[in-house]
């Protein structure tokens, strides 16, 4: 899994969580099922608590009565780094996979307006590459590749159209309402927000204390 990736979801539990230690900051990325879409190490969470409290974007506390713990919390500077990393790894296709797998497991920690704008960029962007490959892949046709060598061009374009349907149905999905993101009313049940079916029972902790954003 790549830093970022790394950064924003580890970022994304500690928020939540409001104040916590590393052992539960595993604890919890284990219970999303990480271990089948993320490929994070025990000790890369660890490192990266260690490096985000030395970046300044969490606050490191030691815990006397506990000789070896420390506890951690968000500054408000993680705070502004993990929205900008939770919108880049949504709205950017570029990013690799395990960056849009985080995003997509923090997504409830958005705004629908937020979300939405988001994703909208990201079906801009995709559908645009889209179109240039279409037209790339139609000269090279015309210049009369070998068939080997055209099927490269139909496997991108595959690639290319279901990148454009899955962000436009996801979009569609979380437009009308699909999702229970942040500043909706916490009174009402809990329903599916889009994350590992074994982290929904984290949703109210991740969205919880968003409600300012």
């Amino acid at each position: 899994m790549t830093m970022s990736a790394t950064r924003l979801l580890v970022l994304g539990v500690v928020r939540g969580f409001g104040r916590t230690h590393g052992y539960r900051v595993r604890a919890e990325l284990l219970s999303w099922g990480i271990d089948d879409w993320a490929n994070v190490k025990p000790g890369s969470i660890y490192h990266a608590l260690r490096q985000l409290a030395k970046d300044g974007l969490l606050e490191a506390s030691e815990i006397m009565d506990w000789p070896g713990r420390v506890d951690y919390s968000v500054t408000p500077e993680g705070d502004e780094e993990f929205f900008r990393l939770l919108v880049d790894a949504l709205e950017r296709p570029e990013r690799r996979d395990d960056t849009l797998r985080a995003g997509l497991a923090l997504m409830p920690a958005l705004s629908r307006d937020r979300a939405v704008a988001a994703l909208s960029r990201r079906l801009g962007v995709l559908e645009a590459q889209r179109a240039v490959l279409l037209k790339e892949s139609g000269t090279a046709r015309a210049e009369g590749l070998p068939p080997q060598l055209a099927e490269l061009w139909r496997m991108r374009m595959r690639y290319a159209d279901l990148g454009v349907e899955w962000t436009r149905d996801l979009l569609e999905r979380v437009s009308s309402g699909e999702y229970e993101l942040a500043g909706q009313d916490r009174s009402r049940p809990l329903r599916d927000a889009g994350l590992p079916a074994c982290a929904r029972c984290s949703v109210g902790a991740l969205t919880g204390l968003h409600m300012r954003h």
